[in-house]
């Protein structure tokens, strides 16, 4: 057991370089740019920004690719639980930059690399809260895979950890920072489709069955107890590692958590909206007899004070229409809508008349730029945690309202459902014993 998850102590924080300073400004529009309080600015305008991954099988693999060719960092660590996944995104590294990274298995242990600046945090959701947070107290600033947080309470642990150690912590919410949808976004405020007030998004996908899983010994390749890492002690079953583990609430978020995020991020970023009063949701497990705990159909309606609506559709299980959008995003205004799909956006006048479509960049590259950026010049980032937990907190409240098969009364300025102790119990996880993320 690692006494920094009980008590992370000060002399833990390594403060080498608090913000390093570019030689130039990226060249992407942002919608805000805020400056961080108190952000010191290194006098090294030169320095490459030392990043180490942490969980290479999917995301993790793509997003070090993305910081191998960002020309301000360098890759100088990789950490997994898989052997084979490590050793193949070392050797990619090895293969696209001068220098090797150094191998971890342990991200405590790559967390006490002094030279460390940034981590990226790829593994399950499980640990995205407590990497984050341990992160930021070692000093390091954190680039986390979305969703930021397994449970609403750990959001807020990780705001308040990056707060208090002044880090830059960027959730992988890449459409914040896309051109093409930022110009969406700007004129959604800007009037553009008139009074906005509702939002509809969605996500469609056909996913198998995950079938039935098998209690085996856990695989030579696998480090059992570290993937468990903050999570309580569960026996290893055949049919959750490496993604199965989405579907049980143990673990994972279902698909609220996994792809609904970046939508309702995008909802609430345009509505201009933080947290709901009002949160219902219905659905079920439809298609597979297997071990999904999950719904496959969902539909949650988020209702905010501002007399402003938001709705979640999700459905994993059956084909897609011929002229339908897998994923998408839409605004509802007095003149008109808006729909974002992909990369871009179709606007349309209130006659539903084709105003214009407008497409743009897509992929990593932009959102990590946005992350280095915001290092060298000491702002918060476009997907900011703070940002980045508000949204998430909309995935959390949707999958309790689930859950608990209530219509739930939310506290606005806490998030927290009113009058109903099943689901304020939901608010927080368990741990095991000696892992719980303390902020420092």
């Amino acid at each position: 057991m690692d006494t920094r998850f009980e008590l992370l102590a000060t002399n833990q924080q390594r403060d080498r370089r608090l913000f390093l300073k570019a030689g130039a400004a990226m060249g992407m529009a942002a919608i805000t740019r805020p400056v961080m309080a108190d952000a010191s600015v290194s006098t090294s305008p030169n320095e490459t920004i030392r990043v180490g991954v942490m969980g290479v099988n999917n995301r993790g693999a793509s997003l070090a690719k993305g910081f191998v060719s960002n020309p301000d960092t360098d890759v100088v660590a990789i950490c997994d639980v898989d052997s084979r996944a490590l050793d193949r995104v070392v050797k990619q590294v090895s293969d696209t930059q001068a220098n090797s990274p150094k191998r971890f298995v342990d991200v405590r242990k790559m967390l006490d690399e002094a030279e460390l600046d940034a981590i990226v945090v790829a593994a399950p959701n499980h640990w995205h809260a407590p990497a984050t947070i341990l992160g930021c107290a070692a000093g390091k600033h954190v680039y986390v895979e979305k969703p930021c947080s397994q449970t609403a309470e750990e959001g807020e642990l990780a705001v308040q950890a990056a707060r208090k150690h002044n880090r830059v912590v960027q959730m992988g919410s890449q459409r914040r920072s896309w051109p093409a949808i930022q110009q969406a976004i700007e004129l959604v405020h800007s009037g553009g489709i008139g009074k906005v007030s509702y939002s509809r998004t969605w996500y469609n996908n056909r996913r198998p069955s995950i079938g039935h899983g098998q209690s085996t010994s856990a695989p030579s390749w696998l480090n059992w107890n570290l993937w468990q890492g903050p999570a309580p002690r569960k026996e290893y079953v055949d049919n959750v590692v490496h993604y199965n583990w989405h579907w049980r609430w143990h673990w994972g978020n279902g698909e609220l958590g996994n792809n609904g995020i970046h939508m309702l991020d995008l909802a609430r970023w345009g509505l201009q909206v933080t947290t709901p009063n009002r949160v219902r949701a219905g659905g079920g497990k439809y298609r597979h007899e297997d071990d999904q705990q999950t719904p496959d159909t969902m539909m949650v309606t988020y209702d905010f004070p501002e007399n402003k609506t938001a709705t979640w559709e999700g459905l994993s299980w059956s084909p897609l229409g011929p002229h339908d959008a897998a994923v998408g995003v839409s605004f509802h205004g007095t003149e008109g809508s808006i729909v974002l799909r992909g990369n871009g956006f179709t606007r349309f006048d209130e006659r539903n008349k084709e105003v214009e479509t407008v497409n743009g960049e897509a992929g990593d590259a932009t959102h990590l730029a946005d992350f280095v950026d915001a290092i060298q010049n000491g702002r918060h980032p476009n997907a900011d945690i703070l940002e980045a937990h508000r949204s998430t907190l909309l995935c959390h409240l949707g999958n309790i309202a689930y859950r608990t098969g209530n219509a739930l009364e939310i506290d606005s300025t806490t998030g927290k459902p009113v009058g109903n102790d099943e689901a304020l119990s939901m608010w927080g996880r368990e741990y095991e014993p000696g892992w719980k993320p303390v902020i420092g």
